[in-house]
């Protein structure tokens, strides 16, 4: 039976070998890890049926205003977003996804999906349901690890450090 310090053990290593699957594959479309965290951010947004702006990007990417800029040129220039004025507000500026931005990130991300895959074939449908949700725990609760260390939070708040 695997402890909970094994299991922690696991995702810190399943954290290190994901983040340098990333550079190794990223390398080969000279995209930045900034540039993968706003794509993946405007991809999610896209399938929440939410709009993209930079102001959405430089907060969930903790950038400076010069930064987002930077990000959102490098991206347009590579072809992977456009920006569109708002029918609404025509001083905001809406970014969408690029079908190159699409097909980038599918080949970036297809050989890591495919030997993920090749593992969940290996459980039941009731074992991929209890991983399901206990995945969708960890990420809740990293969140919420990552917004307490946003606030301000420090060790000598923690119920458990007394």
């Amino acid at each position: 039976m695997a402890t909970r310090e094994q299991l922690m053990a696991l995702m810190r290593q399943f954290t290190v070998e994901t983040d340098r699957y990333v550079d190794v594959a990223s390398e080969r479309d000279s995209l930045y890890r900034t540039d993968l965290h706003a794509l993946s951010i405007m991809m999610g947004a896209a399938r929440a049926g939410l709009t993209v702006t930079p102001g959405l990007l430089r907060e969930e990417l903790n950038l400076s205003s010069p930064a987002t800029t930077a990000l959102v040129d490098r991206l347009d220039s590579a072809g992977h977003v456009t920006r569109r004025r708002s029918d609404v507000d025509r001083r905001q500026v809406h970014l969408h996804l690029t079908d190159k931005a699409r097909t980038t990130g599918a080949l970036l991300f297809a050989p890591l999906a495919r030997h993920i895959n090749d593992v969940f074939d290996q459980y039941s449908e009731e074992q991929l349901a209890l991983l399901h949700d206990m995945m969708q725990k960890i990420t809740d609760a990293t969140v919420a690890a990552k917004n307490e260390a946003r606030n301000g939070a420090t060790l000598t708040d923690s119920p458990s450090s007394g």
